[in-house]
């Protein structure tokens, strides 16, 4: 008892005639569920919705008794519809009532049929409900029979989706698409946004279903997934590309989709059944998409994302779309979901409209997360799928803070969180009234507090905050936000105006560090590497590639004109690279001289200290320096061994254990023995309990984002540094029982008073 060939399409017509009718969403439900089962000859045909309730509702039918309509339902799990929603699989049995997972429901009067074939009812991968026919016959219901339901389900996910079915539920049920959602991650920037989602890369919404002309449709695909298999080629051509590497292992997993005779016929057959050849994409995607979702095997999850991209790239390719992020004037209130991105990519937005950042991976030390807590925008990170859970315009509610993000939110949530967003800006106007405050501890320690910057629009952010300077200007965000190298004329402007805009307050500029995880996409000369944080970047370019330095330096020192120029070095291994550092400014500068150039009043040159080697030339080093910074995000993913962009290792060892204490204690001492000016300008200093510590330690010069300047100080106005000093360092002397260092500072804190929430 099969359908009639050709049945798929001729369904498909049908039922673009019963969605174009003017009638009610039950009627349209019911009239569907009625061609469905003529077309596959089956006695019953239901559809079962999900609900926010994580129950499945019998929401129309055509062979069971009508009154169990919106009456029946069934947790997800419970029986075979349950077991089906559960698991994201087809169910196709014989003699459903010999299954194990068969839950007899007498209001339905199903007792009497015995084949069973049920279809999960999917879009991007989630679940919203079911589709099943039954006959009384014991039979196994065929492969195109199987393929009529699979396609009328997606056209049904459409409708859910939509939300026309909601009115249809129990009084006081919603859809489960709709559901108010609370997810856990890790918390990256402080802050809490409200506000509606822009995709960073937008699902393409395919509106066209049902196709007119078939073999048309089927030779639109052919050509497509041609031409996506020439791009993926050509990518693995490339001689940069012609090497191990991540980036190559992901273009070959690209390459073993796109040849996958599987994928490409499930959707061949898929256009042959009367879909267009988008739809087709979409729904092989969508039904691989919710299997790969439910495997335990971590690499087949971690291919899910090749999966999703190849897919995204092959409906664009249909569809006439480019590749790439959101085009277009952002909403007002925008918060961004990705998967990920990099930091120069968030610079494409308009910063002013954007309320928040989620991504579905993201670290506390990953550069995006630095550029936008420097942007002060909330990012939460580590929130896996979350791509797939947003729709385009979803109200969401982003807590940096927390590391939460609500998607769908109560309105009672909403009200809540709006009040904290209150809170936060009249905390933010009691820092504000302490700017004009100098730093000064309660024991009387004058802690100098600088701003990390490193783009123009920063700059604003010095007066407001009331920082001291600029510790530590990162010059290689110009160069990640440009589309090819800055002209030497381009770098001395930029560099004179952050002079100017300072108003005489110290700038200390870094130079380039680019390579590890900040590759410019046209610098060519770069190559993939295996451990690219411990390759050829930072300095180690620069000497290099000189010629690049060269420039740099030689823009700073005619920026600089009758001013003073901080210029530190990061990465450097050894005193030798500093030296030959310093040689090349000596050289461009003796070269200016002679073109009578004026030059900088004074030239102050330093190190940042993130490679461990450097530890073991502290006296060396100390000797030939003007000054010295501390990056302890290198720093301390190079002495764990723990790459700071890896989200399992991130919460794994803490900056407040003994090893790293001790480590940070070195450095000051040693500084302080040579009588060199130390700052530390990781994220270490921007946080209220790590400053409390570094205080204590001996440092007397923090740099941090312009939103962290009113908690540290806040928290520096109430610390007496000789107490906490007195506690903290017989505590990090050899032979010291282990303790939880945090802990103990922590309850210092709250003994003696002093404020250490943002």
């Amino acid at each position: 008892m099969r359908g009639s060939l050709g049945g798929p399409r001729l369904l498909l017509r049908k039922l673009r005639e019963v969605m174009a009718e003017p009638i009610s969403p039950q009627e349209r439900l019911d009239k569907i569920v009625e061609q469905i089962a003529t077309n596959v000859v089956a006695e019953v045909c239901s559809v079962y919705v999900l609900r926010d309730d994580n129950v499945l509702e019998l929401t129309a039918t055509v062979g069971l008794k009508a009154e169990a309509v919106h009456q029946t339902s069934l947790k997800v799990g419970e029986g075979l519809v349950g077991l089906i929603a559960s698991e994201a699989r087809c169910l196709n049995l014989p003699n459903a009532q010999s299954h194990p997972a068969f839950a007899y429901k007498p209001e339905t009067g199903e007792e009497i049929f015995n084949a069973f074939l049920g279809v999960p009812i999917l879009r991007a991968g989630r679940m919203l409900g079911v589709l099943v026919v039954q006959n009384k016959s014991h039979r196994t219901y065929q492969e195109d029979e199987v393929e009529i339901l699979q396609t009328t389900a997606m056209i049904i996910a459409e409708m859910i989706a939509a939300g026309g079915l909601e009115p249809l539920l129990k009084p006081g049920s919603a859809l489960d698409v709709k559901r108010p959602m609370k997810l856990d991650g890790v918390g990256l920037g402080e802050g809490v946004g409200l506000g509606h989602v822009v995709l960073h890369e937008p699902r393409i919404v395919v509106s066209a279903l049902i196709a007119d002309d078939v073999p048309r449709e089927a030779g639109r695909l052919e050509a497509a997934i041609e031409k996506l298999r020439i791009s993926v080629d050509d990518l693995l051509s490339r001689s940069e590309l012609d090497q191990v590497g991540e980036h190559r292992d992901v273009l070959e997993a690209y390459r073993m989709f796109a040849y996958d005779r599987g994928w490409v016929r499930k959707m061949e057959e898929a256009v042959k059944n009367g879909l267009t050849a988008e739809a087709a994409v979409e729904k092989v995607q969508s039904d691989t998409r919710a299997r790969m979702l439910r495997q335990t095997d971590p690499y087949l999850r971690e291919r899910l994302h090749d999966f999703d991209a190849l897919a995204n790239r092959l409906i664009r390719e249909l569809m006439g779309r480019p590749h790439g992020p959101v085009s277009g004037e952002l909403p007002r209130d925008a918060v961004i979901v990705a998967r990920n991105m990099g930091a120069a990519e968030l610079f494409d937005y308009d910063r002013d409209r954007i309320k928040g950042l989620v991504l579905e991976e993201g670290a506390p030390t990953s550069h995006i997360s630095i550029v936008a807590r420097s942007m002060n925008i909330p990012v939460v990170g580590q929130i896996a799928g979350v791509v797939s859970l947003v729709e385009l315009g979803d109200s969401i509610i982003v807590d940096g803070e927390l590391g939460t993000v609500h998607l769908r939110p109560a309105l009672d949530v909403e009200a809540a969180f709006a009040e904290k967003v209150r809170f936060r800006a009249r905390k933010q106007a009691q820092y504000r009234r302490l700017k004009s405050r100098p730093s000064i501890t309660r024991d009387g320690h004058h802690v100098q507090i600088l701003l990390n910057s490193g783009l123009f629009l920063d700059l604003p952010h010095l007066e407001e905050s009331g920082a001291s300077g600029i510790g530590l200007f990162r010059t290689e965000l110009q160069f990640m936000v440009a589309t090819s190298f800055p002209r030497i004329g381009e770098q001395e402007a930029l560099y004179r105006r952050v002079l100017e805009s300072a108003g005489g307050k110290p700038v200390t500029f870094r130079s380039l560090d680019i390579g590890g995880d900040k590759v410019l996409p046209y610098a060519q000369s770069f190559e993939e590497e295996e451990n690219p944080a411990m390759g050829w970047r930072a300095i180690r370019i620069g000497l290099d590639r000189p010629g690049l330095l060269r420039i740099q330096v030689r823009a700073l020192l005619k920026a600089a004109a009758g001013r003073e120029l901080r210029l530190m070095f990061p990465m450097v291994a050894d005193v030798s690279e500093y030296e030959r550092a310093q040689a090349l400014v000596e050289r461009e500068k003796n070269f200016l001289k002679r073109l009578g150039y004026e030059l900088p009043e004074t030239i102050k040159l330093g190190v940042m200290i993130e490679v461990p080697s450097l530890l073991f030339e502290l006296d060396e080093l100390f000797a030939k320096v003007h000054f010295a910074s501390v990056g302890s995000n290198d720093l301390f993913q190079f002495a764990f061994a723990s790459d700071r962009g890896n989200t399992r290792l991130s919460g794994r060892y803490d900056p407040m254990s003994l090893p790293f204490l001790r480590m940070l204690k070195l450095i000051q001492d040693k500084a302080a023995e040579h009588h060199v000016p130390l700052t530390l300008c990781g994220e270490l200093s921007g946080r209220p309990v790590e400053a409390m510590v570094l205080a204590a330690l001996g440092y007397r010069s923090l740099s941090m984002s312009s939103s962290s300047v009113g908690p540290v100080k806040s928290m520096l106005l109430e610390l007496d540094v000789g107490k906490l000093r007195a506690r903290l360092l017989p505590r990090l002397e050899p032979g010291r029982p282990a303790e939880d260092l945090r802990a103990m500072v922590r309850a210092f804190a709250e003994e003696q008073g002093v404020p250490i929430q943002p």
